[in-house]
């Protein structure tokens, strides 16, 4: 949602860090012929489910767009843009989950290679 809010703001060259990298880089079984590729014989891939919270839509936006990677590629864009990408990432989280506290599923991959 966050990404989809900021292309709104940047049609021509969307920020796409979350949709790369930490939500596009998750199929287990290219990881692991990456690994085995780069050398690596013993290799372990866990998955870990949690739930993610936030006490609101803010909060929330301001963690992807400010507290991640993302950050960077909206100031790319516009050295002035963060707070009005922000605003942008709430008002889309507050539409889909309304405006108190955010209770989503996440999930995450442990990987250990030796």
């Amino acid at each position: 949602m966050v990404t989809q809010a900021l292309a709104v703001i940047f049609p021509n060259d969307p920020p796409r860090f979350m949709a790369r990298t930490p939500h596009g880089y998750h199929d287990v079984e290219q990881i692991g012929e990456q690994l085995r590729a780069a050398g690596f014989a013993e290799i372990a891939i866990d998955a870990v489910s949690e739930k993610s919270k936030a006490p609101s839509p803010r909060d929330a936006a301001v963690g992807f767009c400010e507290g991640t990677p993302l950050r960077n590629e909206i100031e790319a864009r516009d050295a002035s843009g963060l707070e009005h990408a922000t605003a942008q990432a709430t008002a889309a989280l507050a539409r889909r989950f309304g405006n108190g506290p955010i209770e989503g599923r996440i999930r995450a991959f442990v990987i250990s290679a030796a």
